[in-house]
């Protein structure tokens, strides 16, 4: 938390009072560090925290000391190892807290219910509810797939620039999982603002044949999210479409509505 003499316009909001300041600064640096990309510099650090360079580099040294941030041999800083255990943790929890909502999702529109994560530069599934038809859509948690054939990684994506959503299309390369999945990096744009303009986004048979999904974002999750229904085309039609966007979009919001809370007790 940057201190009052050295705040500039583009520093993260103070704090609640009543925490301790050297966490509340280390974990703000951690999240500037995640929001550069995992690796920074020191004068990147304090030009955008405001806080002085002495302190920065005393936090970020007690930071590598326990392993969650590693020092580059060009003397940046790197978001480190010990990190990726919290995340995986915290994934899976996220994905407990999900499965309420999923499961009303089920029961209001009988399809199988979803939630998924961008990790990098792939989609991971980190909770599902099935449907209690005995034709229904299964997806194994845990399961990595890449977002252009899906309609989780366009509702993840959507809000993307442009220039980083092609980046990420040029390393992960756009196989095609079926005929009609979209295979160039201007076709997943128009479709990213379709879902932009409609407010969901829908997989029509592009990673299975005979299976549409919809998907919306979980509004400001804190890391990126998304939940679908999934289900055969012959169920999950233009007229169910209608029927179900809403229903996603509420349980979308309520889920956020909870995140925000279980992350708000003093």
């Amino acid at each position: 938390m940057p201190p009052s003499h050295a705040s500039t316009s583009d520093s993260k909001p103070a704090a609640p009072s009543g925490g301790v300041q050297s966490l509340e600064r280390a974990f703000d640096l951690l999240e500037r560090m995640a929001d550069a990309g995992g690796e920074v510099g020191l004068s990147e650090l304090s030009a955008s925290s405001g806080l002085p360079l002495p302190t920065i580099h005393r936090l970020m040294r007690t930071l590598v000391l326990c392993g969650y941030v590693r020092q580059q041999p060009n003397r940046r800083y790197a978001l480190g190892p010990r990190l990726i255990r919290l995340g995986e943790s915290a994934s899976r929890l996220l994905g407990t807290w999900a499965r309420p909502y999923l499961a009303r999702l089920v029961e209001e529109t009988g399809e199988t219910a979803n939630m998924a994560l961008l990790d990098g530069d792939e989609v991971v599934y980190v909770a599902q509810v099935p449907s209690k038809h005995s034709m229904r859509m299964f997806t194994e948690v845990g399961r990595r797939v890449l977002p252009h054939s899906t309609g989780v990684g366009k509702a993840l994506l959507a809000h993307t620039p442009p220039e980083e959503v092609r980046a990420l299309l040029a390393r992960t390369g756009m196989p095609a999982a079926t005929e009609k999945t979209i295979t160039t990096p201007d076709g997943f744009l128009d479709a990213l603002e379709q879902v932009r303009r409609v407010g969901y986004a829908v997989d029509d048979n592009e990673q299975e044949i005979g299976v549409r999904c919809l998907a919306v974002s979980v509004p400001n999750s804190p890391t990126s999210a998304a939940i679908s229904i999934s289900g055969p085309a012959g169920r999950v039609t233009d007229a169910a479409t209608e029927r179900i966007v809403p229903i996603l979009q509420q349980a979308a919001k309520e889920l956020s509505d909870a995140l925000a809370s279980s992350g708000s007790a003093g």
